[in-house]
């Protein structure tokens, strides 16, 4: 099926069946999203400068001088600089917990629009590799699919220019959820647990940003960062959907 008989087909099933608003269950009409309503879409928090440099948190308020960063406090990350898109709650969670957790394609394209409407995300991203943090294989079958290289492809689709998508990455640790876990042993719990991939091959002249769906102690990111690093990665950023 080719890309024109797709939007199509999608199109005739949101007339006969419109889609319902993720966060607040009304009917989607009109907006930029088409799983978001125009109500909800509102309350999206994207995230504008200023903001931290290393996790992407926004800076409110009046900014003078250099603001110490709460959020990732301590992280010493490994990678240049983080960008993040929206704060990670109502209808942006929403969104993420529909592709990660109900097998939710459909809403990648609402991913994009969202990215493509934000100029310095797209700009930060623009003509880099990106590279999706990786899930461990056996949590790949379970769930069929990483939601974090889909994310990446909707990003770099949203980006345009000469941005492009490599999983240079593998988790060879099946780790337990970081979901309880406190920063120590979030950091703990990622030692050694991801690798190159195999035949993946570093250019150090070029830019790579890491991505993944949500920052929250940004462990995972910077273990990731860390073997990329040695592998010969000298410019190397973060950039995540959602902060919280």
């Amino acid at each position: 099926m080719n890309e024109t008989t797709g939007q199509f087909l999608r199109g005739f099933v949101d007339m006969v069946f419109p889609p319902v608003c993720l966060e607040c269950g009304g009917l989607v009409e009109g907006g930029r999203m088409k799983h978001v309503c125009v109500k909800c879409e509102a309350m999206i928090h994207f995230v504008d400068p200023p903001s931290c440099l290393t996790c992407g948190s926004p800076f409110f308020g009046e900014v003078e001088g250099e603001r110490m960063c709460p959020h990732c406090e301590g992280l010493h990350p490994l990678f240049g600089e983080g960008r993040t898109l929206t704060l990670f709650k109502g209808p942006a969670r929403a969104l993420i917990h529909e592709l990660k957790y109900h097998k939710g394609h459909h809403v990648l394209g609402d991913i994009e629009e969202a990215v493509r409407g934000s100029a310095h995300i797209a700009e930060f991203i623009r003509d880099a590799v990106l590279v999706p943090v990786p899930l461990h294989p056996r949590k790949e079958r379970e769930r069929t699919y990483n939601q974090t290289l889909l994310l990446a492809r909707a990003m770099a689709k949203a980006a345009g220019g000469e941005t492009r998508v490599e999983e240079l990455l593998r988790r060879v640790i099946d780790t337990p959820s970081q979901t309880t876990f406190d920063r120590r042993a979030r950091r703990a719990n990622l030692k050694n647990a991801f690798a190159l991939a195999r035949g993946a091959t570093i250019n150090p002249a070029s830019p790579y940003i890491l991505v993944d769906d949500v920052f929250t102690t940004g462990s995972t990111l910077n273990s990731c960062a860390g073997v990329l690093r040695r592998a010969g990665a000298l410019n190397l950023n973060v950039v995540t959907f959602g902060h919280g």
